[in-house]
């Protein structure tokens, strides 16, 4: 499993918050950091998810959404990326994609790259 699956997620699979372990920075220096801007990770079960990544978003935060329980066939699932793709543009983000599992969603001035690193 590569880094990148550790933190998305493999696909197909959903995480929880317990799933996430908290590395120790005990060599970082962490006391006092302001972070502009932060990851959240959302799970769309219903269309009134949206609500709140939009806020995120506007906010200025990126959101890594679970879309595991919408087909990315399901008419409801059209709607919600319809919806989400207009909350990108007006705040001249970006928005992909991942597999069939995952949205992710940037703010102003944070843009995703279309390719892999590596292999």
């Amino acid at each position: 499993m590569g880094l990148m699956s550790k933190i998305l997620g493999e696909s197909g699979s959903s995480r929880q918050t317990e799933d996430y372990v908290e590395l120790s920075a005990d060599d970082l220096a962490t006391e006092d950091v302001d972070a502009e801007m932060q990851i959240k990770i959302a799970k769309i079960g219903e269309k009134t998810d949206v609500i709140d990544i939009k806020d995120e978003v506007y906010d200025g935060n990126i959101v890594i959404a679970d879309i595991t329980r919408h087909s990315t066939q399901d008419r409801t699932m059209e709607h919600i990326t319809d919806e989400l793709k207009q909350v990108a543009k007006e705040v001249h983000g970006d928005i992909v994609q991942k597999d069939d599992d995952q949205l992710i969603i940037t703010p102003t001035g944070v843009s995703i790259s279309r390719e892999r690193i590596g292999r």
